[in-house]
């Protein structure tokens, strides 16, 4: 579940431009949704699906580097400015353990929420995410 708002650009449109660099890999056992502003919108795909796992990714203040990588345990999510632009991020996480094994939460540390433009970091980061994921590797991020 990709997360994001195109409407404002600069960093807040990370997760829908990471979304169609997804989509465009076609990685074996993954959907991707590209939710925009309202990933409640998309709950109904998770409870059809049952998929094993859930991954959740948005930009997410950590105050890290900009384009910092992280896996934020859902025990933190308090503790990470989430902007999931809808419902709290808990509700919905609440929600989708009724139909998932696990919910995984990735922040992308923004440059810029707002702008004309996603920055390169951040760019740079959503490429090095699609390559960890199509590797299978997402131990190697680290945890917030």
């Amino acid at each position: 579940m990709c997360i994001g708002n195109t409407l404002n650009g600069g960093d807040d449109a990370i997760g829908p431009y990471l979304a169609k660099l997804l989509i465009k890999e076609k990685i074996p056992n993954y959907i991707v949704l590209d939710c925009g502003t309202a990933p409640e919108n998309f709950t109904s795909i998770v409870q059809k699906e049952k998929p094993d796992r859930v991954i959740i990714i948005d930009a997410m203040e950590m105050n890290l580097e900009k384009g910092s990588l992280r896996v934020i345990p859902a025990d933190k999510i308090g503790t990470a400015h989430i902007s999931t632009h809808g419902i709290p991020l808990s509700i919905l996480a609440s929600y989708l353990k009724n139909y998932t094994k696990e919910i995984l939460f990735i922040g992308i540390q923004p440059e810029k929420i707002h702008g004309e433009k996603i920055s390169r970091s951040v760019k740079e980061t959503a490429k090095k995410l699609v390559n960890i994921l199509k590797e299978e590797k997402l131990g190697e991020i680290e945890v917030y």
